[in-house]
């Protein structure tokens, strides 16, 4: 049974004339009928005493009634609600980032500017899990609104983000650290480069993920070159970080992520400082998404972006830049 023949009994019983109910319905009097008639076989009663002047209803029919008002209050109310969602929905911006850029930038600086400037934002968890081309296809498809990304020439799968149809803006320089764990002595457990005889345990990242392409050009170019015996492959940094703190091999990771391991002496360099490698993190939006939130948003970011730099000591020998 349809919600609008219902609605089309509750007119009937309001008016008791099939003309006048039908057109308060904007339909033709035979269809208003048939549809009553429907009704009546679907509750396998008669509802409407049609032999009387006006039209009466029958006992059924006042029972009828009673449930059809309220299924039809329901349903308004519902759909009212639904209507609210979908435009709360439509004025909300969608946020996309890897999980290490999540970790990093979301709770200490995104939500909170957001939250500053009385624009309502959300962040989508599932992104944490996506690949690097993931975050390309759902800004391209209006899936998203914003995406928090690692950027270097390097990148292939973004370079479709360099299309006009897009615009970013740069958030900080970050740079990628080789890292390893300490021994029971608080000595760095694995050095670069390694030998052909004795390779390093290398921790690095899937073919899909942002990271991969930057590392791997970077180690093609490098003199002397490293020897290294890749151990596992991780889609993002958080999870790389994991497998080189329990000492699994050393691994290339943002700055970002390291802060707390070096000031309690969780890890140290792998390498010297020219073994860094620098690649930006920028914020990219399409120019055809017109959310009035982000209308109100991207301005404000261009004013106050890149975010300045600070400088994290670790050691007597060492000093990295980081952004925050």
């Amino acid at each position: 049974m349809e919600i609008r023949w219902l609605e089309d009994f509750i007119a009937l019983a309001r008016t008791r004339n099939f003309s006048r109910a039908a057109d308060d319905r904007n339909v033709t009097q035979p269809t208003l009928s048939r549809r009553i008639k429907l009704v009546e076989e679907e509750m396998g009663v008669t509802l409407i005493d049609r032999n009387t002047l006006p039209l009466s209803l029958t006992a059924a029919g006042e029972v009828f009634l009673a449930s059809a008002e309220q299924i039809s209050r329901i349903h308004h109310d519902a759909k009212s609600r639904c209507k609210d969602i979908l435009e709360q929905q439509s004025n909300r911006l969608t946020f996309a980032a890897t999980q290490s850029l999540c970790l990093g930038f979301w709770k200490s600086w995104l939500m909170p500017l957001a939250g500053d400037l009385d624009v309502d934002m959300v962040h989508n968890l599932k992104s944490t899990t996506w690949m690097g081309a993931d975050f390309v296809e759902a800004l391209s498809n209006n899936e998203c609104d914003l995406v928090l990304c690692y950027w270097h020439p390097t990148i292939d799968f973004l370079q479709p983000l360099a299309d006009e149809r897009f615009e970013h803006i740069l958030v900080c320089q970050e740079q990628l650290v080789p890292v390893t764990a300490l021994d029971d002595d608080g000595k760095p457990l694995y050095q670069l480069p390694g030998s052909k005889r004795h390779p390093v345990p290398f921790i690095g990242y899937h073919d899909n993920a942002f990271l991969k392409p930057v590392i791997r050009s970077f180690l093609q170019r490098r003199e002397p070159a490293p020897h290294l015996l890749t151990m596992n492959e991780n889609v993002n940094s958080v999870s790389a970080k994991a497998m080189v703190k329990e000492g699994f091999g050393l691994g290339w990771l943002p700055t970002t992520l390291l802060e707390d391991n070096f000031r309690y002496n969780r890890l140290d360099f792998a390498a010297d400082q020219s073994w860094n490698i620098p690649v930006e993190i920028r914020l990219y939006r399409s120019r055809l998404n017109q959310n009035q939130q982000l209308q109100k948003l991207w301005p404000h970011l261009q004013r106050t972006l890149p975010l300045e730099k600070v400088s994290l000591a670790v050691g007597d020998d060492h000093k990295v830049s980081v952004n925050s």
